[in-house]
């Protein structure tokens, strides 16, 4: 896993950015008005999130488009899968060990 994609993710403002990214590419401008941030502001978490290869961004004319890359979001889903794995195997071994309590309470009452 990167650790400059989870760097570039964990700052709030970073993080919604890329939230408002989902939807659709917005411009620089459009993303400081939605955040209320002032655009040199703004730049500069995009180029942070640009440098750990989370956006890409396009200029058209005098407006500089943004958008996310799927790529980064693949590799982080793939490496929280593990993760995802390895909980479903304890939450299973722990409701197997519940229902044998259960079980055992249900006989003691009999």
């Amino acid at each position: 896993m990167n650790t400059n994609v989870m760097s570039a993710l964990a700052e709030p403002n970073r993080m919604q950015i890329v939230e408002l990214l989902r939807e659709n590419p917005l411009t620089v401008g459009e993303i400081a008005e939605n955040l209320q941030l002032r655009q040199p502001q703004a730049s500069k978490h995009l180029r942070v999130l640009s440098e750990a290869g989370l956006i890409e961004v396009q200029a058209v004319a005098n407006r500089r488009i943004c958008k996310l890359r799927p790529d980064p979001f693949k590799e982080l889903d793939t490496w929280l899968e593990s993760y995802r794995h390895m909980w479903e195997e304890r939450y299973d071994r722990l409701d197997d060990y519940l229902q044998k309590l259960q079980s055992k309470e249900a006989d003691k009452e009999k």
